[in-house]
């Protein structure tokens, strides 16, 4: 009967023999701070040390018990995965090593890798989406959808028909009609400079609300708009434009359709394929004109009260249309995207009121400014092969100058050149000469295709 009296001696003994074997190991990084610790403290006597500490210090000595904590090691999971988090330089100082993506990056060969790829992908996106402008052979990185640039345009045509309700004039009045059949000829000479047949609809008027007018009105309209006949071009004739009086200062558009035949470049027209052309004109004192994606024409009538000449007006409408035809919103939105990354990348190291300056005075500016002339160039092969004089074109610049008020910094420090800048570079011997064959071929009877 006295089991129970053994059995609390039996479990005690048993559990000594047991932990006796068991040896807790010391923590590394522990260990080497108290290594670090060692060094940079003299070695002086510490009296007050309890003997407690050396009595373990002896029992970690044991090679036996040394063994049996090395056995535990290479059987412990737990202790075989906490040397992945930390590894030891050559003066035996445990660092943590970096978890996430810093440790993934750390290996040179995945650097490589992601270089690689990145680089690929870039360069696929870059060359996938260059395409030729007609006539400059311009190569322009465009990001933008043809389909979604369509649908940009048309959406921003039905919200300036909302925002101008009421001031759209009717499509009998003589302003719309003179502007119809000026958009007309316009486009009926792009179609056969792009030597399609049948891609597009013809223009047509999009009023704000159609209506039928009494046949009086009609007639009143018709003989209102053959009777007015504007002076400007009485004073208009071939002897005012003169090769002496050119200003050959600008030839980036002679060698950039020189190397764009070099190269072998097709002019990429897609855009131009199955559009509703539609013009409107808003009874507003804007000296102003637009053609937006989808050719969409939107003309105010304080342009037509300072410009009264046809091919003032076709001049106007030319460049606005060069723009659609050059897919310069498109190309704008893609610029603007890359310029928005650039600019992420500068606000690490710079203000961002620096950047945003620099960025806008260097890059924005620029860019902008170039587009202009660009459009102003096929606007004026687009005025001449639809029978108009290409010779207006640079007083229609010179005067539109005067009339919004040019300035020495606007080359500068606007979005568009100076009236002035625009009517040299027109004004120069293989641009108009180039316009002018055109238009003595047109009015000859012999119609001009494929010049785009």
């Amino acid at each position: 009967m006295g089991w129970y009296r053994r059995s609390p001696r039996l479990i005690f003994d048993a559990l000594r023999t047991y932990t006796s074997k068991i040896v807790v190991p010391r923590n590394p990084i522990q260990e080497s701070i108290s290594r670090t610790n060692f060094c940079r403290r003299p070695l002086q006597p510490n009296f007050s040390r309890p003997r407690v500490s050396e009595i373990s210090q002896q029992i970690f000595k044991n090679s036996s018990l040394d063994n049996g904590l090395k056995q535990i090691q290479r059987k412990s999971p737990f202790l075989d995965g906490a040397k992945r988090f930390y590894y030891v330089d050559r003066q035996r100082v445990y660092h943590f090593k970096p978890r996430g993506y810093r440790r993934w990056f750390q290996d040179p060969k995945n650097v490589l890798v992601v270089v690689l790829v990145g680089s690929g992908v870039v360069i696929t996106v870059y060359f996938g989406n260059l395409e030729t402008v007609p006539y400059t052979k311009r190569s322009h990185f465009v990001l933008l959808s043809r389909n979604y640039e369509k649908e940009l345009g048309e959406s921003q045509f039905k919200q300036i028909k909302a925002q101008f309700k009421g001031k759209i004039l009717p499509p009998l009045h003589p302003d719309s009609i003179r502007v119809q059949s000026i958009a007309q000829d316009i486009i009926d000479a792009l179609q056969k400079g792009l030597r399609n047949e049948q891609v597009w609809n013809d223009i047509r008027y999009s009023p704000e609300s159609a209506g039928f007018p009494h046949e009086a009105d009609a007639h009143e309209t018709m003989r209102a708009l053959s009777d007015r006949v504007s002076e400007d071009e009485k004073w208009q004739s071939e002897d005012k434009w003169h090769k002496e009086g050119e200003i050959l200062d600008d030839q980036w558009v002679q060698e950039s359709r020189k190397k764009g035949q070099e190269l072998g470049r097709a002019s990429q027209t897609e855009h131009l394929e199955g559009l509703k052309w539609e013009v409107v004109v808003v009874n507003e004192p804007v000296i102003n004109a637009f053609c937006l994606p989808g050719g969409k024409i939107v003309v105010f009538t304080g342009l037509l009260d300072h410009f009264k000449a046809d091919a003032e007006i076709a001049t106007i409408i030319g460049h606005e249309v060069g723009h659609a035809v050059a897919r310069h919103s498109a190309e704008q939105i893609s610029k603007n995207l890359w310029l928005t990354i650039l600019q992420l990348i500068l606000y690490q190291f710079f203000m961002p009121d620096i950047v945003n300056t620099m960025s806008h005075l260097f890059l924005r500016l620029p860019f902008s400014r170039r587009m202009e002339m660009e459009a102003d160039y096929i606007g004026l092969l687009l005025v001449a092969s639809a029978g108009y004089d290409p010779r207006f074109a640079p007083q229609v610049y010179e005067k539109l100058g005067r009339v919004v008020g040019d300035s020495a910094l606007q080359d500068y420090l606007a979005t568009h050149p100076s009236g002035k800048k625009r009517a040299q570079v027109l004004a120069q011997a293989k641009v108009m000469q180039e316009a002018l064959d055109m238009y003595r071929e047109v009015q000859a009877g012999r119609g001009v295709e494929g010049f785009l």
